[in-house]
């Protein structure tokens, strides 16, 4: 399974399962309860990877823009420069965990500002709390307010954030990461109990999530998922 469908149809054997499956029902729910696609729209993926949500836009008719810095992609990013779009020229724009890759957060967000239409819509995703992880490099992590307020001085609207896996949970997570490895280093028998430890750390993540406060996950998340917009 490639990593881009992984993490599009995560799997409740994946160590990751609780934080991707949260991160796409929060995507979904986002798209469908504020009604954002529409046909004939421009959505630029900031970042694109792997292009795992790709499908989420292009089925309903959108015109998606992929954007990275290698790879097939319809527009290179060239660090340190804007992008080969115009101004006031998309609908929406999204990226999904790229902005703890980010070191000028500030020309990158401006750069979401500035291609967007007045009215446009900026889908953002990225880590509360995680482990290390560079592609190719890794920066930082947000606080909830933090993310906002970023996002906010670089003139966008903070419409709502929706948190993904509180601290009970995403402990669980670091640790089967840990036993992850413990075990893949024991021939023959450790790959066979990584899954089935996998399904039954995941399944007692999920329910302690489940019962952790709203307002003990919403400031101390896996992941936060952000809607803001540009001033029409």
């Amino acid at each position: 399974m490639s990593h881009g469908h992984r993490r599009s149809q995560p799997r409740i054997w994946h160590h990751d399962y609780l934080a991707l499956s949260g991160l796409r029902q929060a995507i979904d729910r986002l798209v469908l309860d504020r009604n954002l696609l529409r046909d004939n729209q421009t959505i630029v993926d900031f970042g694109c990877g792997d292009r795992p949500y790709e499908a989420v836009f292009t089925g309903t008719g959108c015109k998606y823009v992929a954007c990275d810095i290698d790879g097939p992609v319809d527009v290179k990013i060239i660090p340190g420069e804007p992008l080969a779009i115009p101004d006031n020229s998309v609908d929406g724009v999204v990226s999904f965990q790229v902005l703890e890759h980010v070191w000028d957060i500030d020309l990158y967000l401006r750069e979401c500002h500035r291609i967007l239409k007045p009215g446009g819509w900026l889908l953002l995703s990225t880590h509360g709390t995680w482990l290390y992880h560079p592609h190719p490099t890794d920066f930082r992590r947000w606080t909830r307010p933090g993310l906002e307020d970023e996002i906010k001085a670089r003139g966008l609207t903070n419409e709502t954030t929706i948190p993904v896996a509180g601290p009970l949970a995403w402990t669980l997570m670091v640790r089967l990461i840990a036993y992850r490895e413990v075990l893949r280093k024991i021939p023959v028998l450790g790959s066979l109990l990584v899954g089935p430890l996998a399904v039954i750390m995941n399944l007692r993540a999920k329910l302690e999530d489940a019962v952790t406060p709203h307002a003990i996950r919403s400031d101390n998340a896996c992941v936060y998922v952000t809607l803001s917009r540009k001033a029409a």
